[in-house]
């Protein structure tokens, strides 16, 4: 099967090495030839990774490898796939002017699928003459290692194209759950809750960043504590994720003060090196000095 991934950041160049892996061919697109080409080194290092832990050999990764391109025009990423999947930054706007983008270039049978973590489904479809092969995949990040997919069934997604959806996640060895589209769908719902309520509780002197987030480690048996995995995927995007759903779904889920003086201060997580912890490397290597 041709994949075309649209968008190389953290979670395109996820999507695009799982795909590679499961044995499509893809084209990893981005407007930024730098970000395409950064995409595919983090898949590199990816598979590098896989071999020193004995879960791949040299020549699975070079055939992984064969299978991605990268692109930074549209056309060369969606105009013989049979599935596109968009990935680009969640911003409603953006999103929109590429789904009609994708229409214009892409065969009339591709399903279009996007990796939202929140926005509406629905509203991305409206975009479209052909609304019927509109999907939600929303994968998860790590995404070469987490195994769930939630398939978000848009008001207008049809019967074939939600199947497509369940077949394809299978073929790539993950599992899926049907999420009718809802803000928030069921994930990043329950994931803001958690992580807006340990920020809370930092704020109020509760406790520490990492007694926190070792309570919920071995307390409830998770690899990730709630605000770990905020700087993991980036403060900016858990503000905006939350003051999107407090506009849907009311004031429970506004963002904390600390929250946002963390987006506003530029100190956006593990991308930054500082967030509620210091990173280098990918790695904790000390609590951020306002990070209570």
């Amino acid at each position: 099967m041709n994949i075309g991934v649209l968008g190389a950041g953290t979670m395109g160049h996820g999507i695009a090495q799982v795909n590679a892996s499961a044995g499509h061919n893809v084209t990893l697109r981005d407007i930024d030839p730098d970000i395409v080409e950064q995409g595919i080194q983090a898949i590199e290092e990816n598979l590098e990774g896989a071999v020193e832990r004995n879960k791949a050999t040299e020549e699975e990764i070079g055939a992984t490898l064969d299978r991605i391109q990268g692109a930074t025009d549209l056309d060369a990423a969606v105009s013989d796939a049979d599935l596109i999947i968009e990935a680009v930054p969640e911003d409603m706007g953006l999103k929109k002017s590429i789904f009609r983008d994708i229409e214009a270039a892409a065969p009339a049978e591709a399903v279009i699928g996007t990796n939202t973590s929140s926005l509406s489904v629905t509203e991305l479809a409206g975009e479209l003459e052909h609304a019927g092969r509109v999907v939600g995949l929303h994968f998860f990040n790590p995404t070469h290692i987490l195994p769930l997919v939630e398939v978000i069934v848009a008001e207008q997604t049809s019967a074939e194209t939600e199947a497509f959806a369940h077949d394809y996640v299978d073929e790539l060895g993950k599992t899926a759950t049907t999420i009718q589209d809802f803000p928030g769908f069921a994930s990043s719902r329950l994931s803001a809750m958690f992580s807006r309520e340990a920020v809370v509780m930092v704020q109020q002197g509760v406790a520490s960043v990492e007694d926190i987030d070792r309570t919920f480690r071995i307390g409830f048996n998770m690899p990730m504590g709630p605000i770990e995995l905020i700087d993991h995927t980036g403060v900016d995007v858990n503000v905006g994720v939350l003051e999107y759903l407090t506009e849907e779904l009311g004031e429970r889920f506004r963002p904390p003060q600390l929250l946002r003086r963390k987006y506003r201060a530029g100190k956006l997580g593990q991308k930054t090196g500082e967030g509620f912890y210091v990173w280098e490397d990918g790695e904790i290597v000390g609590i951020s000095g306002d990070g209570r």
